[in-house]
């Protein structure tokens, strides 16, 4: 048996409520931690150019609900890509990649989530993944001067689309500040993949794991990554957690929805964590004791 933590996405909940109730909603809700998110939108990449003030505020509510958090989602560099053709938006991805490590380090939070695109709403080429690859090196020394952990994210893309490929590239960028983070709804909708081998041969680049569902990538679909009800996709959640239970993986999972704008984000998310309660007890992993919420 293994103890690990379970957190929730941030975008999971109700987007209403201040830090602190979000916070003690994640300890009500029974999760360990809440997954914070820099997505492509302004109000998030806002949070890169949070002020002193701010940041003490965020804190205060976190300690004040003996919170924390694991991972930063940092999924804005879609918008602004490592691997774009443009000078300048490669520079601004940089200077958010700065950004998010020095947030990381006033928030408490030491591993952040980098998207495993070389570009996205542009044209691949190999100038692109060449572009990525020499800026993903500059984002891991900037991560390892505050001992930061980036942990590439297995994506709805075929650039990087599982554990084989992220060890591809931490080949040629050695280093222990450079790890992986398998989503396995993600590395399970690619037909090419084979799930099992892929998390087995590559255990150690594992630093957390997203736990989604999702509908397979066929020769006329291109496959669903976001939305899909737990148990109705192409994921075996079960056999992918016994697995990685028998290598002993004792690291957290977050639950990733995006449920918060709804009008039942609450239920839905009970619903999940009742549905993740069920496989952990079959597989045998125990939770870790969830905080109690303080008013």
């Amino acid at each position: 048996m293994t103890v690990n933590a379970l957190g929730i996405y941030e975008k999971a909940l109700p987007q209403d409520l201040t830090w602190e109730e979000k916070f003690n909603l994640v300890h009500d809700l029974g999760f360990n931690f809440l997954e914070f998110s820099i997505d492509e939108s302004d109000e998030r990449l806002a949070r890169l150019d949070w002020t002193k003030a701010q940041r003490e505020e965020f804190r205060n509510a976190m300690w004040k609900t003996n919170s924390r958090i694991n991972t930063m989602m940092l999924s804005g560099h879609r918008r602004y890509p490592l691997g774009s053709a443009d000078p300048k938006i490669r520079e601004k991805a940089l200077e958010m990649m700065q950004k998010a490590i020095n947030l990381a380090v006033d928030l408490g939070i030491r591993n952040i989530q980098l998207a495993g695109y070389d570009v996205y709403y542009e044209k691949k080429t190999l100038q692109s993944r060449e572009y990525f690859v020499e800026n993903l090196r500059k984002c891991v020394e900037m991560a390892a001067e505050k001992l930061v952990v980036l942990s590439i994210e297995t994506m709805d893309d075929p650039f990087i689309n599982s554990l084989t490929k992220i060890a591809h590239y931490k080949s040629m960028i050695q280093s222990p500040f450079l790890q992986g983070y398998p989503d396995l709804g993600n590395i399970s909708a690619w037909p090419e993949n084979d799930v099992a081998a892929d998390l087995e041969n590559n255990f150690s680049e594992i630093a957390a794991v997203h736990l989604k569902d999702t509908l397979a990538v066929t020769p006329t679909f291109k496959g669903k990554f976001k939305e899909v009800p737990f148990g109705t996709g192409c994921v075996d959640f079960e056999g992918c957690l016994k697995l990685l239970t028998r290598l002993n993986y004792s690291g957290s999972y977050t639950i990733e929805m995006w449920t918060g704008t709804g009008d039942h984000a609450i239920e839905e998310v009970k619903q999940a964590k009742h549905f993740f309660d069920e496989l952990f007890a079959k597989v045998g992993i125990e939770q870790e004791k969830v905080v109690e919420t303080v008013y």
